[in-house]
């Protein structure tokens, strides 16, 4: 039997694909290429705008017209939010809700399962020096633009000594560093009664693993104690990724976000106190920005761009806003059209284009530890350093899953 996995989406869904493909390899089933004609076919959807729900469609369709006997199973975001829809494709046998991702590959492989409402435990694995673990999932916010609490459900999380087991697998395979996943990863322990920082300094203890990064924490979620213990020389790096969405109090407010710009550049400033310093590098933040929220006027997105501006992020990942039905966003008020949008996200990228090149400059010339990759591309491979500064040079194999310093 042939099974062709193809994601769309985040990285929680690549772990997720992952531990689907490591599930059936166990069973026997050869992985291949979408192309090659499989006999199943399993899409973990993204549902994060129209466009991708639409990606979903369409690749149901391709994979059908491939082979029109396979068995085409869905599962993800866009599964769960429009079941009924997916079903009606031409070709498709089984769609996944988000409580029912647990039982995927038995019923792919015509097993008898039972229902499953809990999470679903994931990692990646198709790179050498870098897993993806899935640590949180679901969300309890209900930001009023966001979809995600109805695509994939309640916060929940996996108990402390399964994720340690896992990290302990993932060491196993020669893995060194580990990003931890999930939809709102500050929540974890929502369901387990644990902390965010009793995962963290367990994690540390784990052999083989040298780096740890958080993907997504709310500004709200990163505390003082989870700030001055990964500061305090542990494996964690000077890299975060922290949700902004826009840079005015006047829509976060409207959004229902849990905090206002004076919390979000209050938490980045005490994360630069407790890991800048003489001869340490800067940290790298990631922030997520979106571009014409309803409301969003001209005046609120140039006060958002000087908010930005301010606290100085190194990198910004820019959506443009899309109108989902059934959440409270798309029946506001002051709706911004796709024109404006679309000059919105222009003027979003260019700032993150000079915000990165400045941040990158100011450590030219630099010592830097850099975890170099597998994959080769013109002769050349990349890494990373811990504050997230991609680094190329010749491909040279010995360095491959290896930490070497140079000089940026």
């Amino acid at each position: 039997m042939k099974a062709a996995l193809l994601t769309l989406g985040c990285k929680l869904n690549y772990a997720e694909t992952d531990t689907y493909a490591r599930e059936l390899r166990l069973a026997g089933v050869d992985i291949v290429p979408w192309s090659a004609g499989a006999d199943i076919y399993l899409i973990n959807s993204c549902s994060v705008t129209a466009v991708a729900d639409a990606k979903t469609r369409n690749l149901i369709r391709k994979v059908h017209r491939i082979n029109p006997a396979a068995r085409i199973a869905v599962t993800g975001c866009s599964a769960a939010l429009r079941r009924e829809e997916l079903e009606g494709i031409e070709g498709v046998w089984r769609v996944f809700g988000a409580d029912e991702k647990a039982s995927v590959t038995a019923e792919l492989l015509g097993l008898r399962t039972q229902e499953h409402g809990g999470i679903f435990p994931a990692w990646s694995s198709g790179e050498r020096t870098r897993s993806f673990l899935k640590v949180q999932d679901g969300c309890d916010n209900f930001c009023a633009y966001c979809t995600v609490p109805y695509a994939r459900g309640r916060s929940r999380n996996v108990p402390v000594s399964t994720l340690v087991a896992q990290a302990e697998q993932i060491a196993a395979l020669g893995v060194k560093e580990i990003v931890l996943t999930g939809v709102n990863t500050g929540d974890f322990g929502r369901t387990t009664g644990e902390s965010f920082l009793s995962l963290l300094q367990a994690l540390q203890e784990v052999e083989g693993i040298e780096r740890y990064r958080i993907s997504s924490i709310e500004p709200n979620l990163l505390t003082d104690e989870i700030i001055a213990w990964t500061a305090s020389g542990t494996k964690f790096q000077p890299h975060f990724h922290i949700p902004l969405q826009a840079g005015s109090d006047a829509l976060l407010s409207a959004m229902g976000r849990r905090y206002d710009t004076a919390l979000f550049a209050g938490r980045l400033e005490t994360v630069r106190r407790a890991f800048e310093g003489p001869g340490r590098p800067e940290v790298f933040f990631g922030i997520d920005v979106m571009a014409g929220l309803p409301g969003e006027t001209d005046a609120l997105f140039e006060a958002g761009l000087s908010f930005i501006r301010s606290v100085r992020p190194a990198f910004i990942h820019v959506f443009p806003y899309s109108r989902r039905p059934g959440t409270p966003a798309a029946e506001m008020k002051g709706q911004v059209s796709e024109t404006v949008k679309a000059e919105r996200v222009k003027a979003l990228e260019a700032l993150c284009e000079e915000l990165h090149a400045a941040f990158v400059e100011r450590h030219r010339g630099q010592q830097a530890q850099v975890l170099f990759e597998s994959k080769e591309k013109n002769g050349k491979m990349g890494g990373y350093t811990g504050n997230y500064i991609r680094v190329s040079r010749p491909f040279d194999a010995a360095l491959v899953g290896r930490i070497s310093e140079v000089t940026l």
